[in-house]
């Protein structure tokens, strides 16, 4: 992510003035939504198929009130994506008379300890005040950001399947932790985007937790039938910090939908996510209170200096990966906030042998590199950490690896491809 400019607060202050007027008194929005409720709509990357455009002014005469965007991701490659059409969706959307919001994906951290967990979401938080303060912080047509919490995975296997997932109050720390945090900078209350199986099963009850408001995802219940509501199973409801004596939820928003008819509201693809507001005007009129403009420290850097360390290094024979540990830091020795690690091979080994190397995160600024299929002999290169959004410069360190031969493992068995029969993912779904 590059840095969008380095401007006085006062010239902000100014551009706030001149181009943030407030769209209009909330208590006008309509209830065009099902049940008579304010509509809204959440988007991303995917919204912009062979990178079209959104047309907002179509959505907004649709009736939307509001859309949520996706503005950060936790994932370098995903996060690059939502940079790219955070700052256009959002003008655009606001131009047209429609409030936004944001959103950040978050994955949890592969580690253990109080301390290393709360450190990562403090990263993770700061990731989102720089991409929020890039765009000029929160205005008078903002909502909140909200953290996007339906993965609990820390540890992947080398086919994609979880092996390890934090604990609950692992994942109830980290919570806590984030929304702090962003609460603490911005002035606003985020919002918490989960559903209710998640909620249920992957974090802890908590009253601090229950402070901040919830966006709720379940499909296949009508928002728009009598006394219909999020947060109900076969045999009763999802039991979590948002459950309530009556065994409904106490939401903020629902997203009752992932099949909208895109084309309705001027997106291009098929599908788009449905939302409705819990409340009256009054309610969403209070999200909207308290703007927030970065100071100069709020912006992200550009190139800023980085160090590297490697923390373990095994690597034996050539019947058994290589696995690399690596810490990256800032010049305050916190973890960096962007990019990833790799293996070079230097041009005086004479040949680059073909290798696989797999990179997982196991916390902000930690990585694990594996390196499968390294030839025996020795091989000269170094561990590189690079960052594609600039914000951190990159930085290389030496590494030697002495590789023995090992036993000659056994071909692998052909193995048939599974055709799995297509499923309808908007089975049951409201299609509006």
């Amino acid at each position: 992510m590059r840095r969008i400019f380095s401007v006085s607060t006062a010239f902000l202050l100014f551009i706030f003035s001149v181009q943030w007027a407030p769209i209009s008194h909330a208590t006008d929005l309509p209830l065009a939504g099902p049940g008579g409720k304010i509509a809204g709509v959440d988007i991303s990357r995917w919204q912009h198929p062979n990178d079209k455009a959104i047309n907002f002014q179509k959505m907004h005469d649709a009736g939307v009130s509001f859309v949520m965007i996706k503005a950060s991701d936790t994932r370098d490659d995903a996060d690059l994506l939502a940079l790219k059409y955070l700052s256009g969706d959002r003008s655009a959307a606001q131009a047209a008379g429609i409030y936004t919001g944001f959103y950040h994906y978050a994955i949890l951290p592969n580690v253990t300890t109080p301390a290393a967990i709360a450190r990562d979401a403090r990263v993770q938080a700061l990731k989102v005040t720089w991409r929020i303060g890039s765009i000029g912080g929160f205005n008078n047509n903002d909502l909140p950001i909200a953290l996007d919490l339906e993965n609990n995975c820390t540890q992947l296997s080398s086919t994609k399947v979880c092996k390890k997932y934090a604990t609950r109050s692992a994942a109830t720390l980290w919570s806590k932790t984030f929304l702090k945090a962003l609460k603490d900078k911005t002035g606003r209350t985020p919002l918490i985007y989960s559903s209710p199986h998640f909620l249920e099963t992957a974090l802890l009850r908590d009253k601090e937790l229950a402070t901040y408001p919830l966006w709720i995802a379940q499909y296949a219940i009508d928002p728009a039938k009598v006394d219909a509501k999020p947060n109900v199973k076969p045999g009763g409801c999802f039991v979590h910090s948002w459950t309530t004596s009556q065994c409904s939820a106490n939401w903020t928003m629902w997203q009752y939908s992932s099949c909208g008819i895109a084309p309705k509201y001027g997106v291009p693809g098929s599908r788009l996510d449905l939302n409705v507001f819990a409340g009256p005007s009054e309610k969403f009129q209070s999200l909207l209170t308290g703007t927030w403009i970065p100071d100069e420290a709020d912006q992200m850097p550009q190139g800023e200096t980085s160090t590297i360390t490697l923390t373990s290094v095994v690597a034996t024979k050539t019947n058994k990966n290589a696995v690399i540990t690596v810490d990256v830091k800032r010049p305050d020795s916190s973890p960096v906030v962007t990019g990833s690690v790799r293996f070079y091979f230097n041009s005086s080994n004479g040949t680059v042998p073909q290798v696989t190397q797999t990179v997982q995160r196991e916390t902000s600024g930690s990585w694990k590199l594996t390196i499968a299929g390294i030839p025996a002999g020795t091989w000269i290169g170094n561990v590189g950490f690079k960052d594609a959004s600039g914000t951190h410069a990159d930085v290389k360190t030496p590494l030697v690896l002495t590789i023995e031969q090992g036993p000659t493992p056994p071909p692998a068995p052909t193995k048939k491809p599974v055709i799995k029969p297509a499923k309808d993912g908007c089975k049951n779904q409201i299609k509006n």
